[in-house]
């Protein structure tokens, strides 16, 4: 979408009787009492960019949680890299989960931890998965 950055602002505009019809009184100039006022809704772009759709010269550049940081080496055993982004090593958190079957069958919102996710998750056995964000913090150096 090309203008979805943009910002809109709407203003009336009144189309009236011309002033230099000498039958025209101030009192009929008034919008409440003149019927033939003419009321249209104008909107216009006040700020917008022609494309705001990154192109292959202009590419942003990953900034907070998008941008990939270094790891301790207790998350690099369950990410298998170096350095990733907040975003990616929740779901590489998660897809161990999921593959090694850690998720309570009884509330699946509790995580059953093992030892590599005791190590990153301060020794606890179980764990919230509302939890899971806040306890890897300490592990992006």
């Amino acid at each position: 979408m090309a203008v979805s950055s943009g910002t809109f602002s709407t203003f009336l505009c009144i189309k009236t009787t011309s002033f230099h019809n000498p039958s025209t009184s101030p009192s009929s100039l008034r919008l409440a009492s003149h019927p033939a006022a003419k009321l249209r809704l104008v909107r216009a772009v006040t700020s917008a960019t022609a494309s705001s759709e990154p192109t292959a010269t202009n590419k942003r550049v990953p900034r907070g949680i998008m941008k990939p940081r270094p790891v301790s080496p207790e998350m690099q055993d369950i990410v298998e890299l170096p350095e990733i982004a907040r975003t990616q090593a929740l779901k590489r958190i998660w897809a161990y989960i999921k593959e090694h079957d850690l998720q309570d069958p009884q509330n699946k919102r509790e995580i059953l931890c093992d030892e590599k996710l005791k190590k990153i998750f301060e020794g606890r056995d179980r764990v919230g998965f509302l939890e899971i964000a806040k306890l890897i913090g300490p592990h992006f150096l």
